[in-house]
């Protein structure tokens, strides 16, 4: 049997496949055969006179991966950092060195 990697495979779009707005990752877990991401988005109550204004989070995607399609995932997230670090949209922080005591 061959390997789903090893196929070609043709894109082909569906330009009635919704877009899902997300803010935040509320997890990300790895239970040894696939990872699962939930992604959320925050929204605030409307305040009441004298409170502060509440904020709620609510799930609005659940991803899951394969081990394989997680790889491709980083490789593509890597690459995208790097042309957002150059074209100056994020900043790169350095990590001090941790010392041992």
């Amino acid at each position: 049997m061959q390997n789903k990697m090893d196929l070609q495979s043709n894109f082909v779009d569906r330009p009635d496949l919704d877009e899902t707005f997300a803010d935040s990752i509320r997890s990300l877990t790895f239970d040894g055969q696939t990872m699962r991401i939930m992604f959320c988005t925050t929204r605030l109550d409307q305040p009441k006179q004298t409170d502060q204004p509440l904020a709620k989070q609510y799930p609005v995607c659940r991803l899951v991966l394969t081990p394989p399609a997680v790889v491709d995932l980083f490789n593509k997230l890597q690459q995208l950092m790097s042309v957002m670090e150059q074209s100056g949209v994020i900043k790169k922080e350095s990590i001090p060195p941790r010392t041992v005591q």
